[in-house]
């Protein structure tokens, strides 16, 4: 039965993409016709069916001599999408537009070339401003204040990077960039929360990204959990095994303590899908800890919020939502998670979700930013935040 509903999830999707698509391509096509009207029909529309389903032909586990061809194929569908989303909403104003001045009276001789003059110059802004947005990263500090102690009175400075995708699209260079701002924090502990990998772990292997990863730098070390994409990518043993040869500990539903502090790595909420046993709840977790000393907990996906603070923890650190990348998505994450980025007090529990350092699909973000978050944890004993000064501070990069 769960297998149907998935078999017709997906199909309705599918049905959905491809309706979508072909109204997109009748409006191009019209374009195209009025710009140049030499193209023929038979050509126009293989290429752009190809292009609009380029990311999906992409994922297709084709031949080790053909994947060079379907990397290129991933790039095109990527930016694809980003103009896909554009078209789902200017389209339809454009035609409404159309409408109205034809109600109205007016002479529409020039309209299909002026109407896609000003579309494409608008989209040339929205990629490039949205490009900006994606690759210049904003590093956002946090003061967080726990009423306990590890013995010290001086501050527990923790990087947090999340959703970092790597992959065919995000790749060395954004991952230097990040090594090097998380460095220059000297942290104590470095936390990654998720979604490390873009899906599949061919071009994290094949570009030698850990030789980046193992650069990383933390006095108490670096630790990960699993986000949705890694379980995605099916290469969860051989992840885990990456990352631990390059001093990396991946953890699955487990506890460390770390500089007296406990720190909780839950696996991500994919598996209660995808594993046989699912994943352990957070009581279970924190079971037989004590409590006196700071829990801090990296959950991917920000869910479950009143079970963490009923059960002890004292900071969640989630990403996944990307606060919806480009907007408007970001009014559809709102609404689905409790707290879909930034900074959430639930009585002691402090909750901070992250929009992410990489992407998905597209190199793109409206609305929201490439981000690193900066912890500055002060425990008892410490007066130097208190707890109405818990407004983040940014700094670009």
């Amino acid at each position: 039965m769960k297998k149907l509903r998935m078999i017709a999830s997906a199909s309705i999707m599918l049905l959905v993409l491809v309706l979508v698509n072909f109204y997109i391509g009748l409006h191009t096509w019209v374009l195209v016709q009025d710009w140049l009207p030499g193209v023929p029909a038979a050509v126009f529309w293989p290429v752009f069916i190809i292009v609009a389903f380029a990311y999906m032909i992409a994922m297709i586990p084709w031949p080790q001599s053909v994947k060079p061809v379907a990397r290129f194929f991933k790039v095109i569908g990527s930016y694809y999408l980003a103009c896909m989303e554009f078209a789902i909403i200017f389209l339809p104003l454009t035609d409404l537009l159309h409408w109205v001045l034809k109600l109205m009276g007016y002479s529409l001789t020039l309209f299909t070339s002026e109407a896609g003059v000003t579309l494409l110059l608008m989209l040339a802004v929205f990629l490039i401003w949205g490009s900006r947005n994606a690759w210049s990263t904003i590093v956002r500090t946090h003061p967080i204040p726990i009423d306990k102690s590890i013995g010290t009175s001086t501050p527990l400075t923790i990087a947090v990077a999340s959703d970092l995708h790597l992959g065919n699209i995000v790749g060395n260079r954004h991952l230097r960039k990040m090594v090097k701002e998380i460095n220059n924090m000297h942290p104590d502990v470095i936390l990654l929360a998720g979604d490390v990998l873009d899906d599949s772990i061919e071009p994290f292997i094949r570009n030698h990204m850990s030789d980046q990863m193992k650069q990383l730098k933390a006095r108490h070390g670096v630790y990960a959990v699993l986000g949705n994409h890694e379980y995605y990518g099916g290469s969860i043993s051989q992840y885990t095994e990456l990352m631990s040869s390059i001093g990396i500990k991946v953890l699955q539903d487990e506890v460390l303590e770390v500089a007296g502090t406990y720190i909780v790595g839950r696996k991500d909420k994919t598996a209660e899908s995808m594993e046989a046993g699912g994943r352990k709840s957070v009581a279970s977790l924190l079971e037989g800890l004590d409590l006196s000393r700071p829990v801090i907990m990296m959950d991917h996906q920000p869910t479950g919020f009143d079970a963490a603070a009923q059960a002890g923890v004292d900071i969640l650190l989630s990403g996944h939502t990307h606060r919806g990348q480009i907007a408007p998505n970001h009014w559809i994450t709102k609404r689905l998670f409790e707290l879909d980025w930034g900074y959430l007090r639930k009585d002691k529990l402090h909750v901070i979700v992250s929009s992410g350092y990489g992407t998905w699909g597209p190199p793109i973000r409206w609305a929201s930013r490439s981000e690193l978050i900066k912890l500055e944890v002060m425990l008892e004993g410490s007066k130097k935040y208190s707890d109405e000064i818990l407004t983040a501070q940014t700094v670009l990069i």
